[in-house]
């Protein structure tokens, strides 16, 4: 295959879009940082203040899916401006906003932005970029995707340790309306013509419905197995859990239903008849129950068991996150060099040693050997992760890639939902009737509850690894 280059009007294009996707994650996971400021200034309990980024995922994993719509109906250039718009005004509400409502709205509209931008990379890449080159700039959008979670905790520290926590939404502005707008307008460019698509609003309401509704039971799901297992009346969130699950499984079975009989649908289905691309899409949507979960697991291990600092505890995330991410772009070349298979799999059965290792030494870990066992993941899931919806992608019609790209993104996002609600309700079960946090028997109890989550990755990671090998004998057949 020939060594094509890439314009540099798609490299300006991939800067400006992808800056945008970077900031919106980036704040995602900069507010956890900063809930015990929040709960003061707002006078809001726990579980409210959560409310600021569960919301935002909610709304994120809700403009997902209307991706695919919004590509063949709009330029990228309107769809680019939409973006900054919603986040340029989303962080000015954040400045000056001084109610909790006022900030959740804030929130929600910055979700629409990040809900805009990030398929929409994903889309100019697909679409603009060389053959020969897809794999490697798929990755940079993935070290984009993954990047910004892993250093939002410490950027949010960092600035709220010297400044007031609104700073960082101050400094967000200039960085959108002089690097992110003007890079854009003069790259992104357009490259296939516009279709007339409508927008069925009945879809599009039941796969919120169905989003929402799953996300509340994992959640609420969560909250009343950890109440019944400490004793605690779960009746409420029980009941919740169940109306939720209902709500979710009805309404994506109605969205399912619906789209094989709509003339134009939100989203374009028939491409998952294919198994070898449905197998990609599990795997997909079950690595980053791991991969996004983890974080959550690492901090609350460290703090809870070993006794490390929060600031240590984000630390140890750090290496693994950052290195894993930056090799995200060799994965990348790597799939275009040598196919899907080796890069992909082989990327896999590295990650899956590192909580293979922190389940053999569960019980005597250490903040060394905790970091350096993520690391091992972090590394081998960044070289493989973002090739499983390349290689999907590459094996359907040109025409449903906006389709798949809404499916694997809203897959993405909630699969990163459940795993933070799995293993904290593993964690909270574990902990149950062990007595107060700190205490010898407590720290016992987390770290066997550690245990337990490095297990069930391990089985998560493995079932993912089975989806993939299939898929590749499906694919070896065919050839």
């Amino acid at each position: 295959m020939p060594d094509e280059r890439i314009p540099g009007k798609l490299i300006g294009a991939i800067v400006a879009v992808g800056s945008l996707a970077f900031i919106g994650i980036l704040t995602e996971t900069v507010m956890t940082v900063l809930f015990p400021q929040l709960m003061r200034e707002f006078n809001v309990d726990t579980a409210t203040v959560q409310w600021i980024t569960t919301v935002y995922l909610l709304v994120v994993a809700a403009t997902m899916p209307l991706s695919s719509y919004l590509n063949r109906r709009f330029k990228h250039r309107t769809l680019f401006l939409a973006a900054v718009s919603l986040a340029v005004l989303g962080s000015l509400i954040m400045i000056v906003g001084h109610a909790f409502p006022v900030i959740l709205t804030a929130r929600v509209i910055q979700g629409m932005g990040s809900g805009v931008a990030t398929p929409l990379m994903i889309n100019i890449i697909l679409e603009q970029s060389p053959k020969s080159k897809v794999g490697r700039l798929m990755g940079v959008g993935s070290l984009v995707i993954t990047v910004a979670p892993a250093i939002g905790p410490t950027v949010g520290g960092a600035v709220s340790s010297i400044l007031p926590w609104r700073a960082i939404f101050v400094i967000v502005i200039p960085i959108i309306l002089l690097v992110s707008l003007p890079v854009g307008l003069k790259c992104v460019e357009q490259h296939r013509p516009t279709e007339e698509a409508r927008l069925n609003s009945l879809q599009f309401v039941s796969i919120v419905l169905a989003l929402c509704g799953l996300v509340m039971f994992l959640n609420q799901a969560g909250v009343a197995v950890s109440a019944a297992v400490s004793g605690g009346s779960d009746t409420v969130s029980a009941v919740f859990a169940v109306v939720s699950l209902v709500v979710g499984l009805g309404s994506l079975l109605f969205f399912g239903w619906s789209s094989k009989r709509s003339f134009s649908p939100l989203i374009r289905l028939g491409w998952l008849r294919d198994p070898m691309v449905l197998l990609h899409l599990i795997a997909y949507m079950l690595l980053p129950i791991v991969g996004i979960g983890f974080g959550y697991v690492i901090t609350n291990v460290a703090q809870l068991s070993l006794g490390t600092s929060a600031f240590l505890s984000g630390a140890l995330v750090l290496p693994g996150a950052l290195i894993g991410a930056f090799f995200a772009p060799v994965g990348g070349m790597l799939y275009d060099r040598f196919g899907p298979v080796r890069p992909i799999l082989g990327a896999f059965f590295a990650a899956i040693c590192g909580p293979i290792l922190l389940l053999v030494f569960s019980m005597r870990l250490t903040p060394v050997t905790l970091a350096g066992f993520y690391f091992i993941f972090g590394l081998g899931y960044s070289l493989g992760f973002s090739n499983i919806m390349t290689n999907a992608l590459r094996n359907i019609a040109p025409q449903f890639m906006p389709d798949g790209n809404a499916v694997f993104n809203t897959c993405l996002q909630f699969g990163g939902a459940a795993g933070t609600a799995l293993f904290s309700t593993i964690l909270s079960v574990a902990q149950a009737g062990s007595g107060e946090e700190g205490s010898d028997a407590f720290r016992h109890a987390t770290a066997i509850g550690g245990s337990w989550t490095f297990a069930m990755m391990i089985a998560i990671v493995s079932i993912a690894i089975c989806c993939l090998i299939a898929a590749f004998r499906i694919g070896a057949n065919r050839k």
